[in-house]
Formats: C-alpha cells, sequence, structure tokens
C-alpha cells in the first residue's frame, strides 16, 4: 500500500511560500522554491517551535519569522552557527500533482 498522499496542485502553493496540511503529529509546511521545488518539514522551528510556514523561503532554505534562523529544507537541519533540526516529510510534484509521504 502506497504512503504517498495527493495534497494539492503545485499551482496552488505560491512561488517561495507555503501551504499547511494538518496531520496527526502536527501541522506540515509544504514549501515551493523559486525553482518549482517542494519541499515538506514539520510546520514547527526547532528552536522556539516558530511557524516556519510563515517564513520566507529564499533558495532552498526558509527563515523562521519569530528569531531568524535558517533550516535547510531538504533536510530540515538549522544552518550554522544554529543547531538543531526539525523533521523532513519526502514530497515530490507528478503531473502537477503535491505529493507527500506519510
Amino acid at each position: 500500500m502506497s504512503n504517498w498522499h495527493k495534497v494539492c496542485l503545485l499551482e496552488e502553493i505560491p512561488v517561495r511560500g507555503s501551504r499547511v496540511v494538518p496531520h496527526a503529529e502536527g501541522s506540515i509546511a509544504v514549501f515551493r522554491t523559486a525553482d518549482d521545488a517542494v519541499f515538506a518539514l514539520r510546520d514547527a522551528c526547532p528552536h522556539k517551535g516558530g511557524p516556519l510556514s510563515q517564513g520566507i523561503v529564499h533558495g532552498h532554505r526558509v527563515t523562521c519569522p519569530l528569531h531568524g534562523w535558517n533550516l535547510e529544507l531538504s533536510s530540515g537541519e538549522a544552518a550554522a552557527p544554529d543547531i538543531g533540526c526539525t523533521r523532513r516529510y519526502p514530497a515530490r510534484v507528478e503531473d502537477g500533482v503535491v505529493l507527500l509521504e506519510l
């Protein structure tokens, strides 16, 4: 059985923006970069739990809106000098549809 779930159409996520997906373990932020890459992270910064979905997407990173931590979208790891990680979920686009593996 496949664990891939349809989230939305790619065009429904703003370029350099995000969409929040409810999940039993906490909200998931699905990000779209300027080059249409899609990434999914737990919607909580490892620092103080800030909503990453409200952060600024630049390149393949997001900046937390609370204290400016930068996280790698591909891994959820904080960029140096900060240390920490938030959960990453596999995401892909297939025929214009965004899918998450849960």
